[in-house]
């Protein structure tokens, strides 16, 4: 079965894959403020509607989270998607480095929250990588 596309602005689309339950969002562009908080909550919203684990993050074009963006994901977004069951997120890293070294520390608080992490180059193999999950 197809992907279905759960959201999509010029900025970011979000994709919820029903045979292997993954969300998978892939950012166009640089991503902040309402678009990036209400894509999140749209992927939220369909992990637990559908039961998924598993999120593909396609960061590659994002080049930096904001630090408000970044304090509304660990006090909002953060305690509603673990209680949603996410379990898995692949995340193809920006190809910035500062926005790298970030995610790295972001990465490593969802680790403590029991979220297995694996960072990739390549959306395909992080999408094979979930798929085994």
């Amino acid at each position: 079965m197809p992907a279905i596309t759960i959201f999509e602005t010029p900025q970011i689309t979000i994709w919820y894959h029903p045979d292997t339950k993954i969300i998978h969002h892939q950012m166009h562009q640089y991503t902040h403020g309402k678009d990036f908080r209400e894509a999140l909550m749209v992927g939220m919203e369909a992990m637990k509607r559908y039961r998924a684990c598993k999120w593909l993050s396609d960061d590659r074009k994002n080049p930096v989270f904001t630090p408000e963006d970044e304090q509304w994901g660990t006090e909002v977004w953060q305690p509603l998607v673990i209680k949603a069951g996410w379990k898995y997120w692949a995340v193809v890293e920006p190809t910035h480095l500062l926005a790298s070294v970030r995610l790295e520390k972001l990465a490593e608080k969802y680790r403590a929250l029991g979220v297995t992490v694996k960072f990739f180059d390549d959306p395909d193999e992080a999408m094979k990588w979930l798929e085994k999950r």
